[in-house]
């Protein structure tokens, strides 16, 4: 009877998530920003037999989501925790994103993160089992020009994801780091670019799900280009620029 939590459920990756889960017998716990939308994604899933538990928290609240967790696990144990909540970052003219921006991505997407994962660490290794995987990003071996502070904050997830990985594994505690290529999601939508091999938020969520099941240490997709952004790195750095220049985009001014 497993309990999962997922953040970032409100829409994109983490509702289509919480719907790929949602059966009989199973309780999710669902954060998100957007109350009305929240709502609509925990009835999807009691339809589908799910027990479901909605919290509309800021993940930057790094004492009010320590509590929130504690709390929930109490009731019931966590068995998997998906860290899925981040922005974009970016800058809506295609120049370099102001400070103001910059940070708040940090805050979001490493922060919020590290904020919801570390409480979990702690709670799962007292009891000697848990799984939890962070959301990362192709980004993550491919740095975006155009979108430095998410480059950064998911590269920062995925190295953090697969030390961690290694510390927790005698501790019974499983750490995946999940790094997708495009998906068509609200977020997704806000780039104005080229996005190749784009495939669908539930699409996504198979892949994701099939992934932490096989506990794999990284769950890349999809697969050519998940080999070209980790082949990058090992480019001369003239190539992997001329390589990148194909992924430059702007974000949406009305967003």
């Amino acid at each position: 009877m497993p309990v999962i939590l997922i953040t970032g459920a409100s829409s994109g990756i983490g509702a289509a998530l919480a719907r790929h889960y949602a059966a009989p017998g199973t309780t999710l716990i669902l954060q998100g920003r957007d109350r009305p939308r929240l709502e609509a994604i925990a009835e999807a899933c009691r339809t589908k037999g799910a027990a479901v538990e909605t919290e509309r928290l800021d993940i930057r609240e790094r004492e009010a989501v320590a509590t929130w967790l504690t709390a929930a696990d109490q009731r019931r144990a966590i068995d998997l925790v998906i860290v899925n909540a981040a922005i974009n970052g970016g800058d809506p003219g295609g120049d370099v994103e102001t400070e103001a921006m910059a940070f708040e991505t940090v805050d979001v997407n490493l922060v919020g993160a590290l904020n919801v994962a570390l409480p979990c660490v702690s709670l799962m290794r007292a009891r000697g089992h848990g799984q939890i995987a962070l959301v990362s990003s192709l980004a993550a071996f491919a740095p975006l020009p155009d979108a430095p502070a998410y480059s950064g904050t998911k590269a920062a997830l995925l190295a953090h994801g697969l030390a961690l990985r290694e510390k927790l594994k005698p501790h019974g505690v499983r750490i995946n780091v999940v790094t997708p290529g495009y998906v068509k999601t609200a977020m997704g939508g806000e780039y104005q670019g080229w996005r190749p091999l784009e495939i669908s938020a539930e699409d996504a969520a198979r892949r994701i799900a099939r992934g932490l099941a096989r506990n794999q240490d990284i769950v890349a997709f999809p697969w050519i280009l998940a080999a070209a952004a980790r082949g990058a790195a090992l480019l001369p750095e003239f190539l992997r620029r001329l390589g990148m220049s194909g992924f430059t985009f702007k974000i949406r001014a009305d967003r």
